[in-house]
């Protein structure tokens, strides 16, 4: 059971970033934040402004090997609101496919924590949820909370050297090798994407989230701890939503860049809402995640409902498309993930031939770059991003890396897909290197 508490605040911004400092003295923390203010077009799926979760109960953690089932009974023993993550490994749960690669994060391929404590944002107001046993805090906490001088250093300069994993004339070569598969028919479309990182690095985790939400401010930003272990995300795709009987999925495929003059950034714009290489790709993604919805969704509930529209964000503008379904109140919310998961725009068509063949081309395992963070309230509600545009942190290995991909079609011109991912990591790079 848990206690509940309203708190009108008169400057919200201030107490989010106070609320993140206090955040950083527990191992296990989960914030997520729509930046409602910048962003109005998901207002109509999104129900909380942001949410902060912190301090576990309890928690499950556990490699791919029946994850999802482990999982489903976590969450039905539970009973309670669970935050977590779930890395793009766990297609080998759902799938007879390995992950070989490597991996220079080593994040557990799953973990989920009940909150002792948790905050759910919206408009001015925060509602505040103690489970029973730490009832005594919630006073002190906000206390505590309110004292904190949050005007840190929020602009140190960070020395980093980032390295590719995939030269230039390696990345091409590998684009020409998924295009001979498309050529051949063994697929229509696989997203394929590289690594950059830097080695014996020490980042502080909590400013360089601050530092890129403020250049991006997406709709699914995201701040995550387990342990020694951070995501910085500034994720603007979400993959999959269930409230009540209804599910959303909203998969990204299209990116331009922006320009700070308004006649060239409009023309941009209207440019990826013409482009038919674009199209092509989203409305397969769009196609396979008609098809992934189905095996959950009531006889003829599948419908897409907003295709190929174009999204501005403060970086880049995207081609983001929404299609819904409805379930049977007898299907499991996790069944739902399992059978959806990997999201398409990750992935590609067919779906398991892709990712075959992406493991086979990549250098490294994805791990949570491609995943998904999220969570489940008590009644089996749930909401996930996908893990994209996201600085990665092991601490204890001074290890920092973040990945970009995109979607090789037949139409595909290897360096205008190069240029896609240096417009993608644009953020990251600017915020770790300045």
């Amino acid at each position: 059971m848990r206690i509940h508490k309203k708190k009108t605040l008169e400057n919200i911004l201030v107490f989010k970033e106070k609320l993140l400092h206090w955040s950083q003295k527990f191992n296990d923390v989960v914030w997520l934040d729509s930046n409602p203010d910048s962003y109005r077009d998901n207002s109509k799926y999104r129900y909380y402004d942001a949410i902060m979760a912190v301090d576990a109960f309890t928690c499950i953690q556990t490699d791919y090997e029946q994850a999802f089932g482990k999982l489903k009974e976590y969450q039905t023993t539970t009973n309670d609101w669970i935050f977590g993550y779930l890395t793009y490994d766990l297609k080998n749960d759902v799938e007879d496919i390995q992950s070989n690669n490597f991996d220079g994060l080593q994040f557990p391929e799953l973990h989920f924590f009940q909150p002792k404590k948790l905050f759910l944002f919206k408009g001015d107001t925060v509602e505040i949820r103690y489970l029973n046993c730490v009832r005594d805090d919630l006073d002190k906490d906000l206390k505590d909370i309110q004292q904190i001088n949050e005007s840190t250093n929020h602009h140190k300069n960070n020395d980093i050297k980032i390295k590719l994993r995939i030269r230039k004339d390696e990345y091409f070569e590998k684009i020409n090798s998924v295009l001979n598969h498309i050529h051949r028919g063994d697929i229509y479309e696989a997203n394929f994407c590289q690594e950059y990182y830097a080695e014996n690095t020490i980042i502080d985790p909590l400013e360089t989230y601050l530092k890129l939400n403020t250049i991006s401010k997406p709709p699914f930003a995201t701040f995550l701890k387990n342990n020694d272990k951070y995501l910085l995300s500034a994720s603007p795709e979400r993959y999959l939503k269930k409230d009540d009987n209804a599910i959303v999925s909203q998969p990204i495929k299209g990116t331009a860049k922006r320009s700070a003059i308004a006649e060239e950034d409009n023309k941009l714009r209207q440019e990826l809402d013409k482009d038919d290489k674009e199209r092509s790709e989203n409305i397969m993604i769009v196609d396979l995640v008609r098809n992934d919805l189905a095996k959950t969704a009531k006889r003829g509930s599948v419908e897409v409902r907003e295709l190929c529209k174009v999204h501005t964000y403060k970086q880049v503008h995207q081609m983001i498309s929404t299609v819904v379904s409805t379930v049977e109140k007898s299907v499991h919310p996790v069944d739902v993930l399992k059978t959806t998961f990997p999201m398409g725009s990750m992935t590609g068509v067919p779906k398991i031939s892709a990712m075959q063949i992406i493991e086979d081309i990549e250098e490294t395992k994805r791990g949570l770059y491609s995943g998904a963070v999220g969570y489940f309230e008590p009644n089996g509600d749930f909401d996930f991003n996908v893990v994209i545009r996201s600085i990665l942190y092991n601490e204890t290995k001074k290890y920092v890396s973040y990945s970009v991909g995109g979607a090789i079609t037949a139409k595909s011109d290897p360096l205008k897909e190069y240029e896609e991912c240096l417009i993608k990591a644009k953020a990251m790079r600017e915020v770790l290197e300045n």
